[in-house]
C-alpha cells in the first residue's frame, strides 16, 4: 500500500488561520494594527554595534521591521527581522576583457536575528510569539550581542506588535521567480528582491543629484500642465480624455517642451521640469506608455552648450552612486569618463550605410539593399504612398547605425527635415543643429539649438501637419505657441533626458520595468 502525501493547506485556509491569529492577538488586549513606535534604530546601525562585550554589558537596542524568517523550538523562538537600512557591499563585475573589477553597491535590505525567550519576554510576550507569522511587522526591545554560535542577535525583552499580515507571503525562492507575479506585487518584490529596492532608491539619488546639479548651474524647476488642449511638442500618439465642466477634449501631455519655451519668452532664462509624459504607443524593454522626462532650456545657449551640460550632468549622476565611472552593462561595460565621443550623423550614415544621406537616388538603392520598404501604408484603404527621403534616411540610420553606437557618443547635425523645432545650421539649411546621446545603441538624450523664428516655426508646423486627417489628434496647429514666439523668444539650447533609461543604464537594468515601480500591465482576469 502506497503512503499518501500530506495534503497542503490551500491559500484560503492559510488566510483563515491568520485571521484566527489576529483574533487571538486582540484577545491578548493588543492592537493587531499597531501604532506609533518611536526611537527604533536602523538594523544596519544595530549590526554595527560591538558584540565582544560581557553579557551584562550588551548595548540596549530597539528595532522595528518585517518578519521574513521564523524558527520555533521549545521555550525559545528565533526570528529574522528585515528593514531597508542597507549597507555598502562589494561585488566583482566581469569586464569585456574577461577580468573582474570590484565595485561598491548598496544593498538596502538588512536583516537581523532576534531571539525570543519565554522567560525574557513574559507571559503576554510569549503568548504573542505563538501567533506570529511571516510578513508580520514587529517592534523589538532588548540587548544586542552574539549567540553561542557567534551570530549577531537581538535578545528580546519586549515585543510590540505593529501590524498583521493577513495574506500569506510567497516562498522567496519559488514564489518570487515569476516576473509577472513580481510586477503585479511590487510591494513583495521590494521585500524579497533586494536588487529592486536598491534600484528604486538609486533612482531617487539620481533625481536628487540632477536637481542639485542644475540648481548649481542656475536653473529653476517648474511644473507645467499635464492636460493639454493640443497634443504637441513631439510626434507621438496621445492618450485622450474629456473635461466635463468645460466640455472640451483634452490630451495627456506627450512632451514638456512647448510650455517651457513659453517661460523662456516670459524671461525665465534657465528652466527645467522633471515630469511624467504619456504616449499611447507600444511597450518594450525600452518603452513604457508613461515615463519620466527631464527637459530644460537655456536662453542664449545652443546645442553645443547642451552637450557640455549633458556630459557634466550625467557624470555627476554616475559619481553620486559611488564607485568607478566604468560601470557594468549586461556582459559589457560603459565608460562614462569624459570627454565623450562626438560624431556627425552624416559621417556615421556614410560609414555604416555606404552612401551620402543627401543623395536621394543612393538612399533608395541602400533602402532596397537593406530591405527597407520604399512605400508606407496610407491607411483607410488608400493605396500605399512613397516615403519621403528623410524618412528613408532615418529608417536606414535606425537599422544600420544605432546598434553600432556603443558610446556614450553624441551624434550631431541631423537632417533638417527630421527636426521641425530645430534651428538650421548657418550656411547649410539641410542640416539641423541637433544631437542625440547614444549609449550601447539606446537613445538617452536629445538636444537642439531651438528654433525661435516664429515665421519658420509656423511654416514647419504646417508642413508637418500636411496630409494628416482633421480628426487625427495630432493634426492641430498650436497657434498660441507661435503667438508666444512672435513676442520674442531668446536664442536657446534645449535638452531632453529620458530618466527611466538613464536609471536603466546606471543600475545595469536590461528592462525599463525594473526601474519603474509600477509599470503598466493588463488587468488581472
Amino acid at each position: 500500500m502506497t503512503e499518501s502525501l500530506p495534503v497542503q493547506p490551500t491559500s484560503s485556509e492559510y488566510e483563515a488561520t491568520r485571521a484566527e491569529k489576529l483574533s487571538r492577538i486582540e484577545a491578548l488586549g493588543l492592537d493587531p494594527w499597531g501604532g506609533r513606535f518611536d526611537g527604533h534604530m536602523p538594523i544596519q546601525t544595530i549590526l554595527g554595534l560591538p558584540t565582544d562585550v560581557p553579557d551584562d554589558q550588551r548595548p540596549r537596542v530597539k528595532a522595528a521591521g518585517r518578519i521574513v524568517s521564523r524558527r520555533q523550538g521549545g521555550k525559545v523562538h528565533f526570528l529574522d527581522l528585515w528593514d531597508w537600512s542597507g549597507q555598502p557591499t562589494k561585488r566583482a563585475t566581469k569586464t569585456e576583457d574577461g577580468s573582474h573589477e570590484t565595485q561598491e553597491f548598496l544593498d538596502w535590505s538588512s536583516r537581523i536575528q532576534v531571539m525570543v525567550g519565554q522567560k525574557q519576554v513574559g507571559e503576554t510576550g510569549w503568548a504573542l510569539a505563538q501567533e506570529l507569522d511571516l510578513g508580520d511587522l514587529l517592534g523589538i526591545e532588548g540587548t544586542f550581542g552574539k549567540t553561542k554560535r557567534g551570530e549577531p542577535t537581538i535578545f528580546a525583552e519586549k515585543l510590540t506588535f505593529l501590524s498583521k499580515s493577513l495574506q500569506p507571503h510567497p516562498d522567496k525562492w519559488a514564489g518570487m521567480q515569476d516576473m509577472e507575479f513580481r510586477l503585479r506585487h511590487r510591494y513583495l518584490d521590494l521585500v524579497y528582491n533586494p536588487d529592486i529596492l536598491d534600484k528604486a532608491l538609486k533612482r531617487i539619488r539620481i533625481l536628487r543629484q540632477i536637481r542639485s546639479y542644475l540648481e548649481k548651474q542656475g536653473y529653476v524647476e517648474v511644473e507645467t500642465p499635464t492636460l493639454h488642449a493640443i497634443a504637441g511638442g513631439a510626434a507621438a500618439r496621445p492618450f485622450e480624455t474629456h473635461h466635463n465642466a468645460l466640455d472640451i477634449p483634452l490630451f495627456l501631455r506627450i512632451a514638456l517642451e512647448l510650455h517651457l519655451k513659453r517661460l523662456l519668452v516670459g524671461g525665465i532664462e534657465k528652466v527645467y521640469e522633471i515630469g511624467r509624459v504619456f504616449r499611447n504607443e507600444g511597450i518594450s524593454p525600452k518603452h513604457n506608455p508613461e515615463f519620466t522626462m527631464m527637459e530644460l532650456y537655456q536662453a542664449y545657449g545652443n546645442y553645443e552648450t547642451m552637450m557640455e551640460l549633458t556630459e557634466g550632468l550625467i557624470v555627476a549622476c554616475v559619481d553620486c552612486l559611488g564607485g568607478s565611472r566604468v560601470i557594468p552593462w549586461a556582459d559589457k561595460t560603459i565608460d562614462f569618463s569624459p570627454p565623450w565621443q562626438r560624431r556627425q550623423y552624416g559621417e556615421l550614415f556614410q560609414e555604416h550605410v555606404g552612401c551620402d544621406m543627401l543623395d536621394p537616388a543612393a538612399v533608395k538603392v541602400a533602402a532596397q539593399k537593406y530591405h527597407i520598404p520604399l512605400t508606407a501604408d496610407a491607411g483607410k484603404g488608400q493605396p500605399r504612398v512613397e516615403k519621403e527621403h528623410d524618412v528613408l534616411v532615418h529608417e536606414l540610420f535606425e537599422h544600420r547605425v544605432e546598434d553600432k553606437l556603443v558610446g556614450p557618443v553624441f551624434v550631431y547635425d541631423y537632417p533638417a527635415a527630421l527636426c521641425p523645432l530645430t534651428k538650421r545650421k548657418r550656411g547649410n539649411p539641410a542640416i539641423a543643429e541637433r544631437f542625440e546621446l547614444y549609449v550601447h545603441g539606446m537613445e538617452l538624450a536629445n538636444a537642439y539649438t531651438e528654433l525661435n523664428d516664429p515665421v519658420t516655426q509656423e511654416q514647419t508646423f504646417r508642413k508637418q501637419l500636411t496630409g494628416l486627417s482633421e480628426e487625427d489628434s495630432m493634426a492641430k496647429m498650436d497657434d498660441d505657441f507661435v503667438r508666444a514666439l512672435r513676442h520674442g523668444m531668446p536664442p536657446a539650447g534645449g535638452l531632453g533626458v529620458g530618466i527611466d533609461r538613464l536609471v536603466m543604464l546606471l543600475t545595469n537594468s536590461q528592462t525599463i520595468r525594473d526601474v519603474i515601480l509600477f509599470p503598466l500591465l493588463r488587468p488581472e482576469k
